[in-house]
């Protein structure tokens, strides 16, 4: 996604963006996430299709609403998390406006996936599309995941010399898979994500919604508070084995000082600025032009 042609906003607001198709991007809104309940579980939909519901500050201040909402609701007993058209999620928004100096606190992203494993309702992942980044990380944070057949998910930021945000994937494939999804940072299939722990199951894209509903009114007829008790006993085990320092691990003064490091890199820098300002198709193009055998 990159600037095109248009006019100027006014002064001190934002320039207009658009997608590589020219087609002009919405201002962030309330409308960035969805609530909707219906009836014993609820929607919650990242509502930002034209650039592949990537998070941007929006993004985050509208999703802990929307989780706040969920936990209040007292008739919703479940919940499915989901992405607007083609892709659940694309990541970080790389070019996204400027956050406002409002004086309404935006909270990070651990601060969401946190949100997400604290909320004592089961929540489901429906994966459509691209799952990649923040986006991959988001889903593994919640406790169930449904993929369609033309899902692709991935940790890909070591490509540009970037660290995990959120460092979930172990807890969710093992020591051989995380170290193939974040060494490597490669895009994997729904089959593949299935096989490496990444989503619970893999259905055609037409039964995607059908199936997350049907699952949700499952979780919906089961007992209230023993759902609720074996999530928190699940995620208590997860806990004393080390899963809050972990996500926490930037904590550490010696892995702090080497994830600032990261962006020293010159390869790095060169392909970050890419895809900040220029946007992911040619950061793919700039990556792969003249690449050596074996080099990402």
């Amino acid at each position: 996604m990159t600037d095109g042609p248009g006019p100027a906003g006014a002064p001190g607001e934002a320039p207009p963006r658009y997608t590589p198709d020219g087609e002009l991007v919405p201002p962030p809104s309330a409308a960035d996430v969805l609530y909707e309940p219906q009836g014993p579980f609820c929607w919650i939909t990242l509502n930002r299709p034209l650039v592949l519901n990537a998070i941007d500050w929006s993004v985050r201040r509208q999703l802990a609403r929307a989780i706040e909402q969920a936990g209040r609701d007292e008739e919703v007993r479940a919940v499915v998390l989901r992405g607007a058209g083609r892709a659940f999620c694309a990541g970080g928004d790389m070019q996204s406006s400027p956050e406002p100096s409002d004086g309404v606190a935006t909270p990070g992203f651990l601060e969401l996936v946190l949100a997400l494993w604290n909320l004592e309702k089961p929540v489901i992942a429906a994966v459509r599309g691209h799952a990649v980044g923040l986006g991959c990380e988001l889903a593994g944070a919640c406790d169930l995941a449904v993929a369609s057949e033309d899902a692709r998910l991935g940790e890909i930021q070591i490509r540009h010399g970037y660290r995990p945000p959120v460092l979930i994937a172990p807890f969710l494939t093992g020591l051989r898979g995380a170290k193939e999804l974040l060494l490597l940072g490669e895009l994997v299939g729904a089959e593949e994500a299935l096989r490496l722990g990444l989503v619970n199951r893999v259905v055609p894209g037409e039964r995607l919604e059908e199936e997350e509903a049907a699952l949700a009114l499952r979780l919906a007829a089961l007992p209230d508070a023993t759902v609720r008790l074996n999530k928190l006993l699940v995620n208590r085990v997860y806990e004393l084995a080390g899963f809050r320092e972990a996500l926490g691990y930037m904590d550490e003064p010696d892995l702090a000082a080497l994830g600032e490091a990261t962006g020293a890199d010159p390869l790095a820098r060169e392909r970050l600025a890419v895809l900040r300002d220029q946007g992911w198709r040619a950061f793919v193009d700039r990556r792969d032009a003249g690449a050596e055998p074996g080099r990402p």
